[in-house]
């Protein structure tokens, strides 16, 4: 296999990766993809082989995300390469903070770095340094690179990264980053591909998933976005509160007995679509339930959608697409059908038959604002980055 690298997506209970080859002009393919699920509980190993179309499936004895690097190692040195084959591993690292605006190679430097940074990322980036060190102890010649989902967002207007505190405050780095990043950029990049007719204009993408946020783009640059210190803010998410007045934290604080272990385990772990449900994260459950909870966490979803539409068609001053990407933006029709009917004032007309069909796009030829599907594919996104550094690093005297 011609120099493959390989690309981690790393969570707190999976580890997501996908093996890319790289071809004679320098382009990408991937070879293999697969995650291994149940990390702390009961790990699997699950491998789709593009090569030669076998699905693998085995349990994995290693523990913590040391174990899962461990077993994909194992898997792709006994089925596709050897260690010494590998040019290199690319990651996707949640917060980049102030440092990093673009992809970097990992050094102890960055190490040190990404650790500081884990408070305003928890759900995400100890596990994102996990895997880094868990393929060090494995390979520790193989080249690493860090892919940050904030990078996107970092030359958004002074305006729309600032809050109102204290400069103080802001010159250490409290201020709106954003995050989703990579899955916009790589939308960006499909645009011309798949909607000639909208690449370069004003777009919002809704990354609707476990995560969710949205985010305007005005000729390929981020403008603004909902999420902004934290992956925390913004949208209502799986498990995840979405946007909150402060004066709800003073009080857990103050009147509940909260301390801030215990009300960042409320925000990130038990409020979103899970606690106004109180039955699942899961849009799929909640759209199949009959329970009054469940439709009133989805009525929630929507209408917190459309509110933050609104607000970034403002920013933008003006939308031409509408682009629904990740699990619920790709698959959940009915939540873009009522999306897209709440949207109705900016002119969206609805094709329900396209959208059944999840698109690509979803909307009426008599449509002022067009509305699209777009899966998207943050992997090729931090292998296309990861390739570009590799090969600079190795032409570097």
């Amino acid at each position: 296999m011609r120099e493959p690298i390989l690309i981690i997506n790393a969570g707190s209970s999976s580890v997501k990766f996908s093996l890319f080859e790289t071809e004679a002009d320098r382009s990408l393919a991937m070879r293999a993809h697969g995650q291994v699920e149940g990390i702390g509980i009961a790990p699997r190993l699950e491998v789709a082989d593009g090569l030669s179309g076998k699905a693998t499936t085995e349990p994995v004895a290693g523990a913590g995300h040391g174990g899962a690097i461990d077993a994909i190692h194992r898997w792709f040195v006994g089925h596709i390469a050897d260690e010494s084959s590998f040019d290199g591993v690319g990651h996707r690292i949640v917060h980049g903070g102030t440092d990093y605006a673009a992809p970097v190679l990992i050094d102890n430097a960055v190490m040190a770095a990404l650790e500081a940074l884990a408070p305003l990322a928890p759900l995400h980036q100890p596990h994102n340094i996990a895997a880094i060190r868990a393929v060090s102890a494995v390979a520790p010649r193989l080249r690493q690179v860090a892919c940050f989902d904030t990078a996107f967002h970092a030359d958004q207007p002074p305006l729309a990264r600032a809050f109102a505190l204290p400069r103080e405050l802001t010159a250490k780095g409290i201020r709106r980053y954003g995050f989703h990043g990579l899955s916009c950029e790589y939308i960006v990049s499909a645009m011309p591909r798949v909607a000639p007719q909208c690449a370069d204009k004003k777009l919002i993408v809704a990354h609707l998933g476990n995560g969710a946020s949205l985010t305007a783009i005005d000729r390929g640059h981020s403008i603004a976005t909902t999420m902004s210190f934290t992956a925390l803010d913004g949208l209502p998410m799986g498990t995840r509160s979405g946007s909150l007045d402060p004066g709800v934290i003073l009080y857990l604080l103050q009147h509940e007995g909260l301390d801030a272990a215990r009300i960042q385990d409320l925000l990130y772990e038990r409020s979103g679509l899970l606690g106004v449900s109180e039955l699942s994260s899961d849009m799929r459950a909640l759209l199949a339930s009959d329970l009054p909870a469940a439709k009133e966490a989805v009525d929630l979803f929507v209408y917190r959608i459309g509110r933050e539409l609104g607000s970034l068609v403002a920013a933008l001053g003006g939308l031409d697409a509408l682009i629904f990407t990740a699990g619920i933006g790709e698959h959940a029709a009915a939540i873009r059908g009522r999306v897209c009917g709440d949207a109705s004032w900016l002119g969206i007309v609805l094709d329900d038959d396209a959208n059944a069909r999840d698109g690509p796009l979803i909307s009426r030829p008599n449509s002022a604002v067009s509305a699209w599907v777009i899966p998207t594919d943050e992997n090729l996104m931090i292998a296309t980055h990861t390739r570009r550094l590799l090969d600079e690093d190795r032409t570097r005297p």
